[in-house]
């Protein structure tokens, strides 16, 4: 097979750290690989295999609605660059299916995770249909999950954080929309992730569950984009018991001075707890903010730990 000896011992360098990887499938769309479709790779997975499975995903853009079964677990995709490693596909809510109904919000996704363990580091999911209404890049569907230096491209609903019982990290990340373009029930933690608001609209729609202690933690993430001052909100819920904290962010003037919305329902104020910790820049006065959020005390920061907030498991990233 082409540079197989190349593939096998490839090195490269990932959030600043040299590290070298043996990959079990590599990916190519030139055919230098194991197979050219990431399909392909994910369906070799063995099931419900303990050990970590590396899957080497070469440049390309590589136009496919993926799958990972809930039986693939312990999953990792590794691109071989940020930017030129895409994976892309273009269904959105109103889209037809075969049968002429519309796909919804979660028939729109790009990708679907359902294996536990499943991780990705230098890869762009996008969803690539514009502004088009709800339209996911990746339904993170999935326990313990990790996203090292990955990107999430799309306008409305982009990241869907789904199932209340799931753990997930995001680590130096880069995600870009328009209305709640992330949303969901799971527990995640959003560390160093840079966060572009497109147009205007909300940030977070969490569905926490009421059973749930912690929904979305953004901690050290730097919130930008080219909408206009005033125009977007951290955050409003879409089920009443949502759950969302910023702590130690970079919130520009495009944050609305209220900084929450109730999303029409005042009794979402009595349920929904937001709240924020030494948050910096422009869109960070407090003064303002809507009476039901909260200003985190020193005490009430110190809970906000990945251990305490994803229950004893503490994900490792390099």
């Amino acid at each position: 097979m082409k540079n197989l000896v190349f593939l096998m011992l490839l090195s490269f360098s990932l959030c600043g750290n040299a590290t070298e990887v043996k990959p079990d499938f590599v990916v190519a769309v030139d055919g230098s690989g194991n197979f050219r479709t990431v399909q392909e790779a994910i369906n070799a997975v063995p099931d419900f295999r303990n050990k970590t499975t590396i899957i080497f995903i070469k440049k390309g853009k590589y136009k496919e609605k993926l799958v990972l079964a809930a039986s693939k677990k312990n999953v990792k995709f590794i691109g071989e660059s940020l930017l030129e490693t895409i994976l892309t596909y273009d269904d959105y809510n109103q889209k037809k299916n075969i049968f002429g109904e519309e796909k919804g919000t979660s028939g729109s996704s790009s990708f679907y995770i359902y294996g536990e363990g499943f991780s990705a580091e230098n890869i762009t999911f996008e969803n690539s249909s514009g502004p088009v209404g709800q339209a996911v890049a990746v339904w993170a569907g999935g326990d313990k999950l990790i996203f090292n230096n990955c990107r999430f491209i799309g306008f409305q609903d982009t990241l869907y954080t789904y199932g209340a019982n799931n753990r997930q990290y995001y680590y130096n990340c880069y995600i870009e929309g328009t209305v709640d373009f992330i949303f969901g029930a799971s527990t995640a933690w959003f560390e160093k992730c840079t966060v572009f608001c497109k147009k205007a609209g909300y940030i977070t729609a969490a569905s926490t569950a009421d059973t749930t202690k912690f929904g979305y933690v953004f901690n050290n993430c730097k919130i930008t984009g080219d909408a206009a001052e005033s125009s977007f909100y951290l955050g409003r819920p879409w089920r009443p018991f949502a759950k969302v904290v910023y702590l130690n962010c970079e919130l520009p003037a495009l944050i609305n001075p209220l900084g929450w919305n109730n999303w029409g329902k005042e009794t979402n104020e009595q349920t929904a707890y937001y709240a924020e910790y030494k948050n910096t820049g422009k869109g960070a006065n407090a003064n303002q903010r809507v009476p039901w959020s909260h200003q985190l005390t020193e005490s009430e920061y110190k809970a906000y730990t990945l251990e305490n907030v994803f229950q004893g498991w503490v994900p490792q990233v390099k």
